[in-house]
């Protein structure tokens, strides 16, 4: 499905990314798992068209997408949706529910507003409100409508539970897990919380300094994980145990 090959990121004399290859295959649930400055987004940037690596190559369903103008980049526009960190900041204030729903698809589709809410699990009179009017994990939860409107195969989610709180957290990762099953869909979840990415994922990347240190199955890389950095992480997570009983509860 997505496959980057020594993909390359400066900005200046900052190398975001150094020599990044992985493959992530259809159906995926692959975790992205890094501290701030790792290159996480930078990746996530260059996946969505929104960049251009310096030097590598990106494939989208063995097409190169690093070398296409953005005139040609539409179909990647409705293939691959993002789900952002914060909700306000992605959500136009104002715009009522239905119309933010369907601003990929380019015109207001009642029919699908009332599909899509109901998937996500908000009332359907939702969409005649303005995002100031929701929780932060509602608003979520739109941001996730919008990106299932185009009906994508793949979902980038970017650090999506990070600014909500702990209380709602486990209810919108347990969506995004239903919905990802539900639709079919290829998941990249993007986090610095390691308890997070081990709950939705099947599969994870570590990233260090723009650099992919570790991979492998979530259980594998967890249980015995092979690089020093690795286990730093895990070793600076002591309540790790605890919040993955928490989450599977």
């Amino acid at each position: 499905m997505i496959e980057l090959r020594d993909v390359h990121r400066e900005y200046g004399r900052t190398h975001a990314l150094r020599g990044v290859s992985l493959k992530i295959e259809a159906g995926q649930r692959f975790g992205v798992v890094g501290e701030s400055g790792s290159g996480k987004s930078t990746m996530i940037r260059l996946l969505a068209g929104l960049d251009k690596p310096t030097s590598g190559e990106i494939l989208f369903e063995d097409k190169r997408i690093d070398t296409l103008p953005e005139r040609k980049l539409g179909f990647l526009r409705s293939a691959l949706q993002v789900v952002f960190q914060d909700p306000m900041g992605s959500l136009d204030p104002r715009m009522r529910v239905r119309d933010i729903i369907c601003e990929p698809l380019g015109r207001t589709n009642r029919a699908r507003v009332a599909e899509l809410l109901d998937a996500v699990g908000l009332p359907v009179d939702s969409g005649d409100r303005y995002p100031h009017q929701f929780s932060g994990g509602q608003r979520q939860r739109i941001s996730i409508a919008r990106a299932l409107a185009p009906r994508p195969r793949v979902l980038v989610a970017d650090e999506p539970v990070s600014a909500l709180d702990v209380s709602v957290r486990k209810q919108i990762l347990d969506l995004l897990a239903e919905l990802v099953a539900r639709f079919g869909l290829t998941l990249v979840f993007v986090s610095h919380d390691l308890g997070v990415v081990r709950r939705v994922c099947d599969t994870v990347a570590v990233m260090r300094r723009g650099e992919i240190v570790e991979r492998g199955p979530v259980g594998d890389v967890y249980g015995s994980p092979e690089h020093p950095y690795t286990r730093q992480l895990l070793d600076a997570a002591p309540n790790l145990r605890a919040e993955l009983a928490r989450l599977e509860a």
